[in-house]
């Protein structure tokens, strides 16, 4: 079995953290100090929708500079903004075959990790679960809309990173978090951008969970402009959409994505009830970025980056 690190020991790094370890591998834990030592004394408890788990035996630091040892794999779990930090501060704990795996919200957090630790030795994945913390120790599942798809970010270029992505896919699965290898990385990450950024700001500023934004006719249509920008701004990326346009996305959007977290309270939500730091620049700030670099506009997608921002700034 092999020996991995979760960086960013939250509400959805703690779930992968208490599978794997169940799974056999040895797992450390570096995050918050309250969850870490609730976590020493009593193991870590998983319940929802994916049942009852307790896992112990972890490794836990709530000092990067504390860790010891190097590590097969390093699971980045932290917020977007902290993606570049963190990658500093665990550099050296990676193991010179081992992996470093994106498994956060918003875009650049995979480009971060390859300028880190190299595009050799990085992989990504798109998550599309939610979890949150019930209190320290305890960590609940409470949606699932498709299974984590794993993978690089240009599949062919390093054949054994493709590879150790498989491998990786299928211990994850195996481990009871529904997972699949995918060579459509960038596609991913991207249509869960169009997901983010029409439900978390929105479902953050208002303080309701995503299935009664898709309810009112007022914030379906903003939702419907925001996922037009983000389309606009992917295919003028480059990127390979499925979806002839984003008409065709918004239905599935409604359809099958929605429903499956209608009662989901966004992490953008939870981090301003609790006077955190956002992801919005990851998600609506880039998207509006990209559009200006492109020569392009995405005011609806810039007015909830403001918003947020200004939400964020009464901290």
């Amino acid at each position: 079995m092999a020996r991995l690190l979760v960086a960013g020991a939250g509400a959805l790094g703690s779930v992968f953290g208490a599978l794997l370890r169940l799974r056999g591998h040895e797992v450390a834990l570096l995050g918050r100090k309250p969850h870490l030592d609730a976590v020493e004394r009593q193991g870590l408890f998983v319940d929802g929708i994916w049942g009852e788990h307790r896992a112990q035996g972890f490794s836990c630091f709530a000092d990067p500079g504390a860790i010891d040892g190097d590590f097969d794999l390093v699971l980045v779990t932290v917020k977007s903004f902290d993606t570049e930090r963190i990658a500093d501060e665990v550099a050296t704990r990676l193991r010179a075959q081992g992996f470093a795996v994106s498994l956060q919200n918003g875009l650049g957090n995979v480009e971060t990790l390859e300028r880190r630790f190299g595009p050799e030795r990085t992989l990504g994945g798109r998550v599309i679960f939610g979890a949150e913390v019930v209190k320290p120790g305890h960590v609940r599942v409470t949606v699932y809309a498709e299974p984590v798809l794993l993978g690089a970010w240009e599949p062919g270029r390093f054949p054994s990173r493709d590879t150790a992505a498989r491998r990786w896919a299928e211990e994850f699965a195996k481990s009871g978090i529904p997972c699949e290898y995918t060579e459509n990385l960038r596609t991913a990450i991207w249509a869960k951008v169009f997901y983010n950024a029409a439900l978390n700001p929105l479902g953050a500023l208002l303080g309701v969970p995503y299935g009664a934004l898709a309810e009112s006719e007022a914030t379906r249509g903003f939702m419907d402009h925001v996922i037009d920008e983000a389309y606009a701004v992917a295919r003028a990326e480059g990127i390979p959409l499925p979806w002839p346009d984003a008409g065709a996305y918004r239905e599935l959007f409604y359809s099958r994505l929605v429903p499956s977290t209608y009662d989901h309270r966004s992490s953008m939500l939870q981090d301003l009830e609790r006077g955190r730091r956002t992801e919005i620049e990851a998600i609506n700030g880039a998207v509006w970025r990209l559009a200006e670099r492109h020569g392009m506009a995405a005011p609806y997608n810039e007015a909830l980056t403001r918003l947020v921002r200004y939400r964020e700034g009464r901290r």
